[in-house]
């Protein structure tokens, strides 16, 4: 097991959260790679047939009781495109009463009003995407705050990754080169998150390979994890819930 450690955390107030993953680009599910994204090919998974949105999401509800999905929206956090609206209203509608936390590269505060207009779940903030912290700041905590970091280098302005103060309570400790890799979650950047906001929801994203990575997150006080691969591989199971519920 991953040892990460007794630190405290907001996890045993508010329980731990499995959060599924979903990748979009042109309109379907694609598969996650340590973060190279131009290589990501259209989703083929046990868990449903096809590509199509809410045929994975459902899919990925009937592996796993979430109550919330991460769904990173790659044509716009790459190509600056308009959000993916239709293909989030295609998983609200195939998972009704689903949370939604979407990361469609937002860096204006216009995108992120208008997209919390659309009533399509919350936005989550990318530091890859911004060049200061005024958007972080101006949202609140109407937002989830994503630390990204790519073969451990900051993406996005170093002030979001080392003052607290700008971060709402919800953050997402996003190892890019961790993702899809198999190689469990990246113990150095989360505790280093955790220390520095004792009192934030911290979220591990990359990396989680099955039971034994969630109950190390639990054990160090971890809000969650956000888990494709281990879903779609069969490592994380419907019948591992219950310990984690």
């Amino acid at each position: 097991m991953t040892d990460f450690g007794t630190a405290g955390g907001a996890a045993g107030r508010d329980g731990f959260a499995v959060i599924p993953v979903l990748d979009l680009r042109g309109g379907r599910v694609v598969r996650a790679r340590r973060g190279e994204r131009a290589s990501y090919a259209p989703i083929e998974t046990p868990l449903a047939k096809g590509s199509e949105p809410g045929v994975i999401a459902a899919g990925l509800l009937r592996a796993w009781p979430a109550r919330r999905l991460y769904v990173a929206d790659l044509d716009a956090i790459i190509d600056g495109a308009a959000p993916d609206l239709a293909s989030l209203r295609a998983i609200a509608a195939a998972c009704p009463g689903l949370d939604l936390w979407v990361d469609a590269g937002f860096s204006r505060r216009e995108s992120v009003e208008s997209f919390l207009a659309e009533g399509l779940g919350r936005p989550v903030i990318g530091s890859e995407s911004q060049t200061d912290s005024a958007l972080v700041t101006s949202v609140g905590e109407r937002a989830v705050l994503s630390l990204d970091t790519r073969g451990g280098e900051r993406l996005g302005p170093d002030s979001l990754h080392d003052d607290p103060s700008l971060w709402p309570r919800d953050v997402i400790t996003m190892t890019l080169a961790s993702v899809g890799a198999g190689t469990g979650p990246d113990r150095s950047a989360l505790m280093a998150v955790q220390a520095r906001a004792p009192g934030s929801r911290v979220y591990a994203a990359g990396g989680v390979r099955g039971p034994q990575d969630l109950r190390a997150l639990v054990g160090a006080g971890l809000a969650g994890a956000l888990v494709a691969s281990a879903l779609h591989d069969g490592t994380l199971r419907r019948e591992h819930a219950a310990e984690f519920a």
